[in-house]
C-alpha cells in the first residue's frame, strides 16, 4: 500500500504545522495525508491554519480531513445551538482570528468573514476513515459496537473507555483528541495527539511503517 501521513491535533498552531509539513517526505501524487481533526481554538491562528489546509487540499491529491469536537461545536455556535461549550473550549480565539486578531463577541460582528471555502471545509469533514489495516478516528470507538453504528458523539469525545480497552476492533486505530506527552501506542491504538498547543509537540504518523515526525 502506499504510505499514510496522519498528523494530530493542531488547534491553530500555524507555526508548528508548516514546519511539520516541511519535514514530512512526503509524495504528493502517490501518498495519503490525513489530519485527524481539531484545527481550530485555542491557538492564536485558527483562519490562518484553516487558510493553509485548504490551499494545501489543492496540492495533495489524497488529502483527508476529519472532524473533531472543535469543529463540531463550531459548526453548531455558527448555528445557533450550544453557544457556551464553543466560546468555553477555546473558541473565543478562533473567533478573533477570523475577525483580524480583533477581540469580539459574537459570529455576527461585522469584523468577522468567514470565506465560502473554509464554510464549506468544515461541513465536509469526515466522521471516520477506514482502509483495510487501519481505522481513523478523532476521539475514539465505543467496543462491541460496529464502526458504522458509531455514535458520533464518541467518534468525537470518547477518551479513556476507549484507548485503555483491550477490546480488539480487527484494524489498528489511529486516533487524536485526548493530549498525550508522547505519542500513545496500546492494543492496537495509536494517538498522535502530543498537546501541540499545550507548549508540546505537533505530531505525524507514517504507515505502514510506524514512523514519526514532529515539530
Amino acid at each position: 500500500m502506499d504510505r499514510i501521513f496522519a498528523i494530530g491535533d493542531i488547534h491553530g498552531c500555524l507555526e508548528k504545522l508548516i514546519t511539520l509539513m516541511n519535514k514530512i517526505p512526503i509524495d504528493s501524487d502517490r501518498d495519503v495525508l490525513l489530519f485527524i481533526g481539531d484545527y481550530i481554538d485555542r491557538g492564536d491562528e485558527s483562519k490562518e491554519v484553516v487558510d493553509y489546509l485548504v490551499e494545501l487540499k489543492k496540492k495533495i491529491k489524497s488529502t483527508i480531513f476529519l472532524l473533531g469536537n472543535h469543529e463540531h461545536m463550531f459548526l453548531d455556535y455558527l448555528s445557533g445551538r450550544n453557544i457556551q461549550p464553543f466560546l468555553y473550549n477555546g473558541g473565543q480565539k478562533t473567533l478573533d482570528s477570523y475577525a483580524g486578531g480583533n477581540r469580539v463577541t459574537s459570529h455576527k460582528d461585522p469584523r468577522i468573514v468567514f470565506p465560502q471555502e473554509h464554510l464549506d471545509f468544515f461541513n465536509t469533514l469526515k466522521p471516520y476513515y477506514e482502509i483495510e489495516e487501519y481505522i481513523f478516528v478523532h476521539a475514539g470507538l465505543r467496543s462491541h459496537i460496529q464502526l458504522e453504528k458509531q455514535d458520533l458523539f464518541d467518534l468525537i469525545w470518547i477518551r479513556e473507555e476507549f484507548f485503555y480497552s483491550k477490546f480488539d476492533f480487527g484494524k489498528s486505530i489511529i486516533f487524536g483528541h485526548t493530549p498525550f506527552p508522547q505519542p500513545f501506542i496500546l492494543n492496537r491504538r495509536i494517538g498522535i495527539d502530543t498537546g501541540a498547543v499545550y507548549g508540546n509537540k505537533l505530531t505525524c504518523l507514517e504507515l505502514p511503517e510506524l514512523r514519526f515526525y514532529s515539530a
